[in-house]
């Protein structure tokens, strides 16, 4: 019988223990897979934002439109290569439950101002000359299965049009696509005149302006300059690097990477008391036993080594379960979700930490109990009744 042999037989010899804690284990690299599939599609914004991209907001906030003035005068500042005016139109398709993220945007300058977003040339020129036309993302028109030439209504909780209406009808004339997987393709975007002309209110305004700029080291300066521009206006601005706008939009659904650091580091505390108090237990269980092996002619750094592996072995059989049933059910999840997060799921940089985290766990749980292991004194645990 090898070493092998001996750690799966202690780890099994109670069952029902072993398998309780392997639930624990388990449940907690179920919550960690699942947290990190959230952070990975809520940070995937952030991580595909260009270096010579600013955004200009209202200074309250981007939900507080600008006057539509302000896309000329932008255009004056040095160093502005392409000005991208854009605002919010939310809406849903069919029931209230199918959000569709939209904006209303200027076709031509758009397109400018975001080089990664790949068109068919013929779809590209539909988008810009067809004034009911829509531009769908990949990833939102595999959501709903739309195809281009297909007519759609988008409803809107916000909007209204001049007769009441507030169902908006667009033909899809393109469905675009990303150019290397980094920048998402969840939205759909509409002509701005078409949406300014028909509205009831709010006309003539702005939630966002997308900037390119020349040189990425002057971005500080025309940052100031443009918000220097409208200072003391009724509708002062506030311009940061197009990184810092996305992480602030997210940020409005709570702090996640927080949210993830404290529910992982209480899964991991309670996990780790629980896990490490029954492996002591275990230990303590199989001193005679251990003194036994000792008499058998195991040495110290032996049974310490076993010890420590059974504390892996159960370390890994939970956790490489729970972080596969993460991985199934945010595959599972990301087809629902696509058009809002959508790159919902995990990626070799989150099972890679979670092995770090599994190799932790066994250590942590299983250095003392293979401590008091290897210092048993066989007259000791033998004399005992």
């Amino acid at each position: 019988m090898n070493d092998a042999t001996l750690v799966r037989k202690n780890l099994f010899r109670k069952r029902l223990r072993a398998v309780l804690l392997m639930i624990s284990i388990l449940i907690a690299f179920l919550i960690y897979g699942m947290l990190g599939a959230m952070q990975n599609a809520f940070s995937m914004g952030t991580e595909g934002a260009a270096q010579d991209r600013l955004v200009t907001v209202n200074r309250i906030n981007f939900t507080v439109a600008l006057p539509y003035a302000y896309w000329g005068r932008i255009q004056q500042v040095e160093g502005v290569r392409t000005v991208a005016p854009a605002s919010w139109f939310g809406g849903y398709y069919q029931e209230p439950q199918n959000f569709v993220q939209s904006f209303a945007v200027d076709p031509e300058s758009y397109i400018e101002a975001y080089p990664e977003l790949v068109f068919q040339e013929d779809q590209r020129l539909a988008f810009i000359e067809g004034r009911t036309c829509a531009a769908v993302g990949q990833a939102l028109a595999t959501q709903y299965g739309w195809t281009v030439g297909e007519r759609i209504p988008l409803m809107s909780n916000i909007w209204q049009q001049q007769d009441g209406s507030q169902a908006w009808e667009l033909d899809i004339c393109a469905i675009f696509d990303d150019a290397d997987g980094t920048y998402p393709t969840n939205y759909l975007m509409l002509h701005y005149e078409y949406f300014n002309e028909s509205l009831l209110f709010g006309r003539d305004s702005f939630h966002w302006i997308a900037i390119t700029t020349e040189d990425t080291s002057q971005n500080d300066r025309i940052s100031r300059e443009i918000d220097e521009l409208f200072a003391n206006s009724p509708a002062e601005t506030s311009t940061t690097t197009e990184a810092a706008f996305n992480a602030a939009f997210m940020e409005q659904f709570g702090n996640i990477g927080l949210i993830l650091t404290w529910v992982i580091g209480a899964a991991f505390a309670t996990i780790l008391m629980i896990v490490g108090t029954t492996m002591v237990m275990a230990v303590n269980e199989r001193t005679r036993e251990i003194a036994v092996l000792k008499t058998l002619g195991f040495t110290a750094p032996r049974i310490f080594r076993m010890v420590l592996w059974e504390a892996l072995l159960l370390s890994f059989i939970g956790g490489l379960i729970g972080l596969g049933l993460a991985a199934l059910a945010a595959q599972g999840a990301s087809a629902a979700l696509a058009g809002f997060l959508p790159s919902f799921g995990l990626t070799w940089t989150n099972a890679l930490t979670a092995i770090a985290f599994m190799v932790a766990l066994g250590l942590i749980t299983g250095i003392l109990p293979a401590w008091n292991a290897m210092r048993v004194r066989i007259s000791e645990a033998l004399g005992k009744v």
